[in-house]
């Protein structure tokens, strides 16, 4: 269990690094694709992670292989858990995200801004500010499920 806990630890350093040095530098609406990727990315492990600590408490038999089944089973075990209902709802914006069709404005400008269209015909701006949301919100995730799994504040 503490091997998924790392590897969530691991994902995270790596969405603060490109956060914080490459987005800054680059400025544009690659880099805010490849920060969204790793934090799809730093959200999964975290649901692995807390997926094998229900197992270990047997409050789940096995823990699926596909993402999609293991966040919804997720949302089946701890359903009145706010912290992890949003952490999934931020999840499945962020993999609308990843198969929208976006539009560019702003590139190379602290204003860089990609204009996503999801399947439901809404548009989305995703602007630096919203990537530093989207960040701070998983931050507190992966600080919830570390404390849920160790135990300790």
């Amino acid at each position: 269990m503490d091997e998924y806990l790392e590897n969530t630890i691991e994902e995270l350093k790596r969405v603060d690094h490109l956060f914080y040095v490459s987005l800054k530098y680059t400025r544009t609406v690659d880099m805010i694709k490849h920060v969204l990727e790793r934090i799809i990315s730093t959200h999964e492990c975290a649901v692995e992670a807390l997926l094998q600590h229900a197992k270990g408490k047997k409050l789940i038999d096995a823990v699926p292989p596909s993402p999609a089944v293991r966040a919804e089973l997720l949302r089946k075990t701890y359903p009145s858990d706010a912290v992890v209902q949003d952490a999934l709802n931020l999840l499945a914006l962020l993999l609308k995200l990843r198969r929208a069709k976006y539009a560019v404005r702003e590139e190379f400008r602290r204003h860089v801004t990609m204009i996503a269209t999801l399947d439901s015909k809404e548009v989305l701006e995703v602007s630096i500010d919203t990537v530093s949301e989207y960040y701070r919100k998983t931050r507190e995730f992966v600080d919830y499920v570390h404390r849920m799994i160790t135990g300790r504040e």
